[in-house]
């Protein structure tokens, strides 16, 4: 049974709402003021909210609407206006309203209305319920990930993708950024639209607004026609800023304007363009050191982060590698027009233990690599050219005030970690053909793996 809020500060209003709308068997709560509305809810949850855009002291309808996108983001909000009204209407249909009925309005109307919009709620929740499901039996989109990991990203995946609100990916390279950014859009009712993505650090300086915003015919050299901008083709859709935290800070502020007024200007024009794509951005670097130093705008990067999703590295999901490893190289035979070869058990335990400093992206290539130089019918742990993970950030400068001491052992640790790591896997993980092969007594080498972190074993 729907549960429906009702906010009106005639009582005679709430009374003849409350009555059409418990005819149609629809549980109603009313409340007389915003006051009152925001308080219940921020307790209670509708199906529905009716509110009427004026509703004299202490605030109005669109305080209400503001309430309930906040804390009922799924929750479709009616707006009831006086004639002359319309302006407001509009106002409010541009905040986030699903509807709005002028006074005097008719009850059959007013009943279509309820019941479109039940329906539109009723369909958006049973789509996200059935991507929970999918996300959890098989990843989401173009990701996989079955572990709680990625189970995480998918769950604020499919809680946010209906909304509008501003959505910052985070995540060392290679992890799938643009993954996160793609699976929002195609689960979010922009998925008919376009989905357009754009690499902030690989524009020019002198480029990037052109390419954001587009530019008139002549604004500057080599101008010589129209250009459509990224934010302009991405009308109704989702545009996906890529390492935004590269962008220059002039751009920043064009984009600031954007995220708060909806609208920008073309390069060399003076014209304002509404846009009502989607923003989604993403960074690897660290966004609250840059803001601390200048170097990102403290204003964008809070209205850019309503929303975080963190994708973690590869290597605090091991669990998934076999699975990610298996999707890559079928794509790869279907790509190519060869029978899939499948991996041994030594190939994928080497895979999952593997540190992987580039993450998805070094797997894939490592994975298509494999798949096309393999000798075999399947892809052993020979097939496999595995770089030790030596050095991830780069042994320890002089210039960075450690001390030498401290120094030595971290690029002795290193160094043990990328050695032992890479013998380990090319002998399958057992413990005694690895020792017997470097000339380290089994015993010292199970105490040398304990204090790196490393795992092996040997058969039972």
């Amino acid at each position: 049974m729907t549960r429906i809020l009702v906010v009106d500060d005639e009582a005679a209003m709430r009374l003849a709402l409350s009555g059409l709308l418990r005819k149609e068997k629809h549980v109603v709560e009313t409340a007389s003021s915003a006051k009152e509305a925001i308080e219940q809810l921020a307790g209670e949850s509708f199906d529905l909210v009716i509110t009427d855009l004026a509703l004299g002291k202490g605030g109005s309808g669109l305080d209400v609407l503001a309430e309930a996108r906040r804390s009922q983001p799924d929750t479709p909000v009616v707006v009831i206006t006086a004639q002359g009204s319309e302006k407001v209407a509009v106002e409010a249909m541009k905040a986030g309203a699903a509807h709005y009925v002028p006074k005097p309005f008719d009850n059959d109307e007013l009943r279509l209305v309820v019941a479109r919009e039940l329906e539109r709620t009723r369909i958006a929740r049973e789509h996200r319920l059935l991507l929970e499901r999918v996300s959890r039996e098989r990843g989401m989109g173009a990701m996989v990930g079955s572990g709680r990991a990625m189970q995480a990203v998918f769950d604020v995946i499919t809680r946010v993708a209906e909304t509008d609100l501003g959505v910052l990916v985070r995540g060392e390279s290679g992890t799938g950024k643009e993954l996160v950014a793609q699976a929002l859009h195609d689960a979010s009712g922009r998925r008919a639209r376009p989905f357009i993505a754009v690499n902030c650090a690989a524009i020019g300086k002198e480029l990037v607004e052109s390419e954001l915003f587009g530019h008139e015919k002549g604004a500057f050299t080599g101008a010589d026609a129209r250009r459509v901008g990224r934010f302009e083709a991405a009308a109704g859709g989702t545009i996906f800023l890529d390492e935004i935290g590269d962008m220059p800070a002039d751009t920043q502020a064009k984009v600031l304007r954007v995220l708060e007024a909806r609208t920008f200007e073309r390069v060399g024009s003076t014209t304002a363009i509404r846009t009502d794509a989607r923003v989604v951005a993403a960074t690897h670097r660290d966004l609250e050191d840059d803001v601390r130093t200048g170097r990102f705008r403290e204003d964008l990067y809070y209205r850019l982060k309503v929303i975080e999703v963190v994708v973690p590295p590869l290597r605090e999901r091991s669990e998934d590698v076999p699975a990610l490893a298996t999707l890559f190289a079928r794509r790869l035979a279907e790509r190519i027009g060869r029978p899939q070869r499948p991996f041994t058990e030594a190939a994928l335990a080497a895979l999952a233990r593997h540190a992987w400093p580039g993450n998805v992206r070094e797997l894939r290539h490592v994975v298509e690599q494999a798949a096309v130089l393999a000798a075999g019918e399947a892809i052993d742990l020979s097939d496999l050219r595995l770089t030790p993970s030596r050095f991830p950030s780069g042994p320890p400068s002089a210039s960075t005030g450690v001390q030498f001491a401290d120094a030595k052992r971290e690029a002795i640790e290193a160094f043990e970690r990328a050695w032992i790591g890479q013998a380990l896997e090319a002998h399958g993980g057992n413990v005694s053909r690895t020792a017997a092969a470097i000339g380290i007594a089994r015993q010292s080498l199970q105490q040398k793996l304990k204090e790196l972190g490393l795992r092996g074993g040997d058969p039972s």
